[in-house]
């Protein structure tokens, strides 16, 4: 069997010969190679039909429907529930429950506690039964697991916010750590970058403890309902998990006794410190997380939902919203346009467009006006580190990372430019701060040079 020119199979080769044909002398490894020639050719031409007027590609990113879920307990939080929104959300996550009753965190992955848990909390805001079928089957999959109190911090976090789990049975996060030096182990700049812009906004819920009004008990996704919030067993205090569980004991003694004026403070640089690193589309590091407790935590100080920050950051949330044909909308944790259109125009140049093709220029000089030519977060451990690098997402100069600039360098380096002086100039500068942004060690990482410090890991908060 042999391709045919579209591409399926038959007993007629590419040459329209009949397959008996003793003077066809083509053989099977001619046929994939054509075969491969004519998927490469379909494969640009969907490429080029797929990109954008101003030169970029995006595919849509999946995560899990812990993103969908947040964002239906952030509206019910901030009460700007609406009723489109909650059923395309909820359409969305029945859709990905597994057949155990479960949700996963990764395509094909098994079923995870936290994210059951959060899926579960959300349809039941959408109006689901606890007795449905596909209700009762996840509640009964989470008791089994330990319930509640055995899922990760970020949930019960959630959870708390609404009186479904205590304040005092989380980890303490104060605000008074955005005092601390640079060099001082636990500093802010300690934690990777997604995780900072996460842990800043959760100090202030962490010092504020809100609770909002329950729609609802939980019962049945505690063990034992009468004893919800059962004691952690506590590591040997020789151990350094038992040393950070008993430092997490006083933190929480120190939360009855702060000083009111030091921790108003606390909260303020901490409120700077978010409100200096929102983009300028209104999101925070452009991803989910850190935007969602973003606007909670500023919500918390005071800023009510009319404020430019405020509307700004829940606009940036909407546009990470997507509209399915049937109803369905899903959350992206993120939007990956500078990776995508570097990878595509990589592709493309790969597979023989000439180098000056419009498509590739036109991709060119996206990425060229996407380059980051100011200090970041990264520059804390850099200051004398030129700008120079390139990030992820449509908006967010504060995090430019080392992956995307080394591929963008790669697909500039496959255009032929009208201005050649202005491309060589932004792949220099790329090279330069990928090189500069080389750690002590020898290695590299995404956001950070020297971000190698252990303690954040052994923090009860950071059991994620």
């Amino acid at each position: 069997m042999t391709a045919t020119t579209d591409g399926s199979t038959g007993a007629a080769n590419i040459t329209g010969a009949p397959a008996d044909d003793p003077t066809d002398t083509r053989t099977a490894a001619d046929d994939v190679t054509d075969a491969a020639r004519r998927a490469a050719e379909r494969s640009v031409e969907h490429l080029l039909g797929r990109q954008d007027e101003q030169g970029w590609w995006k595919g849509d990113l999946a995560t899990n429907v812990t993103m969908d879920a947040e964002d239906l307990l952030l509206r019910q939080f901030l009460g700007i529930q609406d009723p489109g929104t909650t059923r395309a959300a909820a359409l969305f996550i029945r859709g990905e429950q597994l057949g155990d009753g479960t949700w996963n965190t990764f395509y094909g992955g098994p079923g995870d506690l936290s994210a059951t848990i959060e899926a579960y909390v959300a349809l039941r805001l959408a109006g689901d039964r606890p007795d449905e079928p596909h209700m009762a089957r996840a509640s009964g999959w989470i008791r089994d697991q330990g319930g509640i109190a055995a899922a990760r911090v970020f949930t019960r976090i959630w959870l708390a916010l609404f009186g479904w789990w205590k304040w005092d049975d989380l980890p303490e996060l104060p605000p008074e750590l955005m005092f601390f030096p640079k060099w001082v182990p636990l500093n802010i700049y300690d934690f990777g970058c997604w995780a900072r812009q996460t842990i800043v906004p959760l100090t202030i819920v962490s010092a504020k403890r809100p609770v909002r009004p329950a729609p609802f008990a939980l019962d049945e996704l505690h063990t034992d309902p009468d004893h919800p919030n059962p004691p952690r067993k506590l590591a040997p205090p020789t151990s350094w998990d038992g040393l950070f569980q008993r430092l997490d004991k006083g933190l929480h003694l120190y939360h009855k006794v702060a000083p009111r004026p030091l921790r108003r403070i606390a909260m303020n640089v901490a409120a700077r410190w978010i409100i200096e690193r929102q983009e300028n589309d209104g999101c925070w590091g452009g991803i989910q997380p850190p935007a969602v407790y973003s606007v909670i935590a500023l919500h918390l100080l005071g800023y009510d939902l009319d404020h430019p920050v405020m509307k700004a950051g829940l606009a940036s949330l909407d546009r990470f919203a997507v509209h399915r044909e049937d109803g369905a909308r899903m959350i992206e944790a993120c939007q990956s346009p500078v990776w995508d259109t570097c990878l595509a125009t990589i592709a493309l140049a790969d597979a023989g467009l000439r180098p000056d093709h419009p498509a590739l220029v036109k991709a060119a000089d996206w990425m060229l006006a996407e380059e980051i030519t100011r200090p970041g977060d990264w520059s804390v451990r850099k200051p004398e580190l030129p700008p120079g690098g390139w990030a992820f997402e449509f908006h967010n100069d504060n995090y430019p990372d080392i992956d995307d600039t080394a591929e963008v360098v790669l697909a500039l380096r496959r255009v032929r430019h009208p201005d050649p002086a202005r491309l060589e100039s932004a792949i220099a500068r790329g090279v330069r701060w990928n090189l500069g942004m080389q750690s002590r060690n020898g290695a590299w990482g995404a956001f950070d040079a020297d971000n190698t410090s252990p303690f954040p890991n052994r923090l009860p908060f950071c059991d994620f």
